[in-house]
């Protein structure tokens, strides 16, 4: 399959621009204010017809990663390509074709408008439908998530949790996108709810032969949902592989770690062990390896070398030295 989207090196840093003080201090000798450290050298591909799961911690940058993806933010070195092409190419608008679906759906809707003026407003301002075509559009795609299209006219706070994360999926299926950004989109609904929502998300790839990145720190959904999982840690993909290969034997020790501090029915008594120490700062990541302050296999290697993502099997990249020449070296 085609990779419908190519993520080449990307980075994404967060800074201000240095005050006067901040210059008149550096004239002193102080270093320029630091920045944030959100995404550092990502390169991933997503086949057309693919959903990707994206795991890791909070804070490890997977949510900046998908709003590049989506065309939010800019990198700040390297490109996100979507179909061949820069999803922010310079002095023009993103491209609809790749839509993002938030966490909290509550505080992505706009509470002033009316779900059909949030679901039509994309179509007409893109040109893909007339204003006078703007009502059946929205009367069809609020059907298609699950919803009464005579719903259209209430407001966001009318609707339950579920109910408004079906909205926000309906305002990014009417503008006929090819890719979909999801971004914890079950993470603060009840478990129920959940199930209906990722059922949902699974009938529309099928009928409509959706591509996805799925972002998620539940494990158990990503599972679920994605053909291909990524591992990040602190700005980094240390991990990739299929769903099947990933779950059954992972090759890298963070996700290991991961994997271990998830409970399991059948295990029966046992101690849970969380992850050895803090995420660090994003303004201060540790040299070499990010995650080898944590890491029990860590040797001098790892101190000091950005380990590269490499094939260990067929089909699964690994960053670590464990699978390229040991931690010695």
């Amino acid at each position: 399959m085609s990779a419908l989207l190519r993520v080449e090196n990307a980075s994404k840093r967060f800074g201000r621009a240095p005050t006067l003080g901040d210059r008149l201090l550096q004239l002193f000798g102080a270093p320029p204010p630091r920045a944030v450290r959100a995404v550092s050298g990502v390169s991933l591909e997503v086949a057309r017809g693919e959903v990707l799961g994206l795991v890791g911690e909070s804070g490890c940058g997977k949510s900046t990663l998908g709003r590049m993806v989506a065309g939010i933010y800019p990198p700040s070195s390297g490109a996100v390509l979507f179909d061949g092409t820069p999803v922010m190419p310079g002095g023009r608008k993103r491209t609809p074709r790749v839509q993002m679906i938030h966490q909290d759906p509550f505080a992505s809707l706009d509470p002033r408008m009316r779900v059909g003026e949030t679901v039509s407003e994309g179509p007409v301002a893109h040109g893909l439908v007339s204003r006078a075509g703007a009502d059946a559009l929205v009367a069809d795609t609020l059907a298609r998530v699950g919803l009464d299209p005579a719903m259209r006219r209430r407001y966001p706070h009318q609707f339950s949790g579920g109910q408004r994360q079906r909205v926000a999926i309906a305002r990014a299926l009417a503008l006929r996108p090819d890719l979909l950004v999801l971004d914890e989109p079950v993470a603060s609904l009840d478990v129920s709810i959940q199930a209906q929502v990722l059922n949902l998300f699974a009938d529309l790839r099928r009928d409509l032969g959706l591509t996805g990145l799925f972002i998620s720190h539940d494990l158990g959904v990503v599972r679920h949902v994605s053909d291909r999982v990524a591992i990040m840690y602190l700005g980094r993909i240390v991990e990739t592989a299929p769903t099947a290969a990933l779950y059954a034997e992972p090759a890298h020790p963070y996700t290991r770690a991961l994997f271990d501090s998830v409970p399991r029915l059948g295990r029966g008594r046992g101690v849970f062990r969380p992850i050895a120490g803090e995420l660090p700062s994003p303004l201060a990541p540790p040299p070499g390896c990010h995650f080898h302050p944590r890491c029990p296999q860590a040797g001098p290697r790892c101190r000091v070398e950005v380990p590269a993502l490499l094939p260990v099997r067929p089909g699964q990249h690994a960053a670590c030295h464990l699978h390229h020449g040991g931690t010695g070296a």
